[in-house]
C-alpha cells in the first residue's frame, strides 16, 4: 500500500511521514509541480495527498487501476475533478474543519485592520506624524452592520465573532431554507439586502462555477457606498480588476484578502499601489495547532479509506 504526496510548500513533511509509518504504509513525496500527477514516480499509488497540483480525468486514468482515494490538504478541493474521480470510482476526502478558528481569526483581523485603517495610521505614526485627517473615515464597530456571505462552519464562526466585537451581525447562505429569518441569533437576509446594508461584508463560500467573479462590478455597485470587503475563501470569488476600480473610486472603503485570482500576487499589481487594501499570503489557515492537525488529518484520512476504515471527510462519493 502507497501514499504519496503530489506536491507540498510546507517546511517539512514528518508528521505526515509518522503517520504512515505508524500505520505501516508505504510513503513517498514528489515535490512536484500543478502536473506532479503526471510524473512516473505517481505510478503505482494507491493514495495521493494534493496541495495545489491538478488531478485531472487524465491524471486519474494515468493513475489507475491502483489509485484508489485523493486526499485533499484543506477544504477547497477545487483542483480536483470531481465528476471524474465519481465515474471512476476514486473517493476525495478534504480536511473541512481544522483551520475553522484560525480563518475566522484571519477574517475579522483583516476587518478590523480594514475599519480602523491600520495601515495609514502606521504609516502616520512611522513618519511622526499626526495627521489623523488621511485616515478618515474611521468608525466604532457597534454602529457598523457586519455581513457574513456563506454560513458553514468558517463563516459561522466569524459572525460569533465579530458579535463579540460589538457588530450588528448578520449573515446570508443559499443553503439555509427559504423562509428563515434567524439561525442562532443572527439575522438572515438575502444577498442583494446583505450587500445593500453591510458595512463590512466577509466571504466564506467556494469556489464553484456559481461562485465564480460573484463580486463584479455590477455586485459592488450594489454594495453600500464606503463598504469594506474582506476574502478568506477563494480568489476567483473577486473579480480582481473589478475590486480595483471599486476601491479607486471610492465605492469601497477598502478591502482586506487573503486569496487571489493569481497567488502570489504580481509585482506590478495595480493592488500594491492601494493602502486602504491589506494583502497577507493565502495565510488564513495557518496557525501552530492549525498546521499540525491539517497534516495530520490529511494523511490519516487517504489511510483510513484505504484500510476501509470510517471517514468522515468524504467529499466525492457524494451523498444522495
Amino acid at each position: 500500500m502507497r501514499v504519496t504526496i503530489t506536491d507540498l510548500d510546507h517546511d517539512s513533511w514528518a508528521i505526515e511521514q509518522g503517520v504512515a509509518e505508524a500505520e505501516g504504509v508505504e510513503f513517498q513525496i514528489i515535490h512536484g509541480g500543478k502536473d506532479a500527477g503526471l510524473d512516473p514516480r505517481v505510478k503505482g499509488s494507491n493514495g495521493l495527498l494534493v496541495q495545489y497540483a491538478d488531478i485531472t480525468a487524465e491524471v486519474m486514468d494515468y493513475l489507475l487501476p491502483e489509485l484508489k482515494v485523493i486526499g485533499r490538504y484543506g477544504v477547497g478541493v477545487d483542483t480536483i475533478d470531481l465528476d471524474a474521480a465519481e465515474q471512476r470510482g476514486i473517493v476525495v476526502v478534504n480536511v473541512p474543519d481544522y483551520g475553522t478558528q484560525s480563518v475566522a481569526d484571519h477574517a475579522i483581523t483583516l476587518a478590523l485592520a480594514v475599519a480602523r485603517n491600520l495601515s495609514t495610521l502606521d504609516a502616520l505614526a512611522r513618519k511622526s506624524t499626526m495627521d489623523l485627517a488621511t485616515a478618515m473615515p474611521i468608525h466604532q464597530f457597534v454602529d457598523q452592520t457586519f455581513g457574513v456571505l456563506g454560513f458553514g462552519a468558517i463563516g459561522h464562526t466569524c459572525a460569533n465573532k465579530a458579535r463579540g466585537f460589538g457588530f450588528q451581525t448578520q449573515v446570508c447562505d443559499v443553503m439555509i431554507p427559504q423562509g428563515t429569518t434567524e439561525v442562532d441569533g443572527f439575522p438572515v437576509v438575502s444577498q442583494d439586502e446583505l450587500l445593500a446594508t453591510s458595512d463590512i461584508i466577509s466571504v466564506h463560500v467556494p469556489l464553484i462555477p456559481a461562485t465564480k467573479h460573484l463580486f463584479n462590478d455590477e455586485t459592488f455597485a450594489k454594495m453600500k457606498d464606503g463598504a469594506i470587503i474582506v476574502n478568506t475563501a477563494r480568489g476567483g470569488v473577486i473579480d480582481t480588476d473589478a475590486l480595483i476600480r471599486a476601491v479607486e473610486s471610492g465605492k469601497l472603503r477598502g478591502a482586506g484578502l487573503d486569496v487571489l485570482e493569481v497567488e502570489p500576487v504580481p509585482a506590478d499589481s495595480p493592488l500594491l499601489k492601494l493602502n486602504r487594501v491589506i494583502l497577507s499570503p493565502h495565510a488564513a489557515y495557518y496557525s501552530e495547532e492549525s498546521y499540525v492537525q491539517l497534516k495530520r488529518r490529511t494523511m490519516q484520512n487517504v489511510i483510513d479509506v484505504l484500510k476501509g476504515r470510517e471517514c468522515k471527510n468524504i467529499v466525492v462519493p457524494r451523498k444522495k
